[in-house]
């Protein structure tokens, strides 16, 4: 997706050879007229996908999955990464190593809100090694939900996540695919 690069190449910061920030328009600060585009662009790459609900994990993915959901018209599950007093019934589980964060996290769905008639569309801001995705197939699979696809706003192509998911024959869609940065230039490089 052409908007979403030149956003990357315009604000996004090389903060070394594998962190990209893109807090002042993905995660941190979001654009709202951006995140609508890619919700229009998810819609048209899903438009055969019978999807019946969107799933990401809080924190970043909630804001792209949100406004993602609208274009498709149906509702958002997202994974938490603490239990709290409010979540009470049956839950799925998995355990969820962050990229970003250098930390494993126990994440949860309650059983209410993803069942096994449900037809999936996992949604990311980033994609990295996979680890993240990979915990949320668990819930699907667990709920005996379909995953009809993944959609993720930045996978980083030079590592191994995405090529794992499409070989493992996961419709894996992504707007814009990085497959190097440079630190000390700042410079992109995109697929």
């Amino acid at each position: 997706m052409e908007l979403l690069e030149e956003r990357i190449k315009h604000d996004g910061v090389v903060k070394s050879e594998g962190v990209l920030k893109v807090d002042s328009f993905l995660n941190h600060q979001l654009d709202i007229d951006l995140f609508d585009a890619m919700g229009e662009e998810f819609k048209r790459l899903f438009a055969d996908a019978p999807i019946t609900k969107i799933l990401t994990i809080e924190a970043s993915g909630i804001g792209i999955a949100c406004v993602v959901a609208r274009h498709f018209g149906v509702p958002v599950v997202f994974a938490k990464k603490a239990q709290s007093i409010n979540l009470d019934g049956e839950m799925y589980t998995t355990r969820i190593e962050s990229f970003t964060h250098s930390r494993v996290y126990d994440v949860i769905v309650s059983k209410k809100f993803l069942g096994a008639d449900d037809h999936v569309l996992i949604i990311d801001d980033f994609l990295a090694n996979g680890c993240a995705l990979n915990g949320l197939i668990e819930l699907v699979d667990e709920a005996g939900a379909t995953v009809e696809g993944i959609g993720i706003a930045i996978e980083k192509g030079f590592q191994p996540g995405g090529d794992d998911l499409r070989r493992r024959g996961y419709r894996l869609e992504s707007l814009a695919i990085v497959d190097g940065m440079n630190p000390e230039t700042g410079e992109i490089a995109f697929r």
